[in-house]
């Protein structure tokens, strides 16, 4: 779905499922502050073993039914056989999704470290090559720039990212980062190691995201933490703060040559909608019915 002409940028935006009505309002609040500016796609998270399956398909439907936005759905293979897995994929083809983020997903609390299910997919690399060889999804999958907390090293991070874009995905998402150059020299390896598949850069809000960090895999640099040093009881003016590092971090970006990012959004539109203002997208006009002296196009010339 193209951008605003104004801005040379894509986004993507990631939404999680629902759990109450009033959670449900907060999300389409969002969904409707955001879908003017016309995202690639919007992803729609998936707990490990299915444990939002219903809440997920009830979101990605209502996206499609009720929006011109493009779903995502995740799909994860943790905790949960083939055909169970299988079954999902076909359910979310059948409803019209055609674009897939395939992840290994996590154990669920309390399980310990993540052990592949007997009779699952064990890895997103299997699960990326038995969506494509199911039906035609583009897929999109995850990648972790400082390397996954179960990576030994960052090659070996590379080399799992290689595989599930040697099984046929199209596009890698990043987990959130705040050291920018992080990032950038992950990119810079991936392209040596063969990877040309965009690497999308994920952002989200640093002060609610700072707690998920070291499980994430994700470094907080030390001169991030003074900024906010005697806010903890003025929200507003953390939130500004906040906006100000993620808006910092996507210029410099830009600045690199990043062209596409993708935003974590927590089901909240502000920042995001902030930042790609700040890119330079605006929202799209409603196209413009034709008037009577103008030509209606043959559907050759569409």
């Amino acid at each position: 779905m193209p951008l605003s002409l104004a801005s040379p940028f894509n986004v993507s935006f990631e939404f999680f499922p629902p759990r109450t009505p009033e959670m449900e309002e907060t999300l389409w609040r969002a969904v409707k502050r955001l879908e003017p500016l016309a995202p690639r796609f919007v992803s729609v998270t998936y707990g490990a073993g299915g444990t939002t399956r219903e809440r997920t398909h009830k979101t990605v439907q209502r996206i499609l039914n009720e929006t011109s936005l493009v779903p995502a759905a995740h799909l994860t293979c943790a905790d949960a056989a083939c055909h169970e897995v299988n079954a999902v994929a076909d359910s979310y083809w059948d409803m019209g999704v055609r674009h897939i983020v395939a992840l290994r997903g996590d154990p669920a609390p309390g399980t310990g470290a993540y052990v592949p299910h007997p009779e699952g997919y064990p890895w997103a690399s299997h699960l990326v090559e038995a969506l494509k060889k199911r039906h035609d999804f583009e897929v999109t999958v995850a990648t972790f720039p400082e390397g996954h907390p179960d990576s030994p090293s960052l090659d070996a991070e590379l080399d799992n990212l290689k595989r599930k874009i040697d099984a046929g995905a199209s596009r890698a998402i990043t987990q959130f980062f705040f050291d920018n150059w992080t990032y950038l020299r992950f990119v810079d390896r991936a392209h040596k190691a063969g990877i040309t598949v965009p690497i999308v850069p994920g952002i989200t809000n640093f002060t609610q995201m700072t707690r998920f960090a070291a499980q994430a895999g994700a470094t907080v640099p030390r001169t991030m933490a003074p900024l906010f040093e005697g806010l903890e009881n003025d929200p507003e003016t953390r939130k500004l703060v906040a906006a100000t590092v993620a808006a910092e971090q996507c210029r410099q970006l830009a600045d690199a040559g990043v062209t596409e990012f993708h935003f974590y959004t927590l089901n909240r539109a502000d920042l995001a909608y902030a930042l790609c203002h700040i890119l330079g997208l605006r929202p799209k006009t409603e196209d413009r019915r034709p008037s009577t002296t103008e030509r209606s196009p043959r559907t050759e010339d569409r």
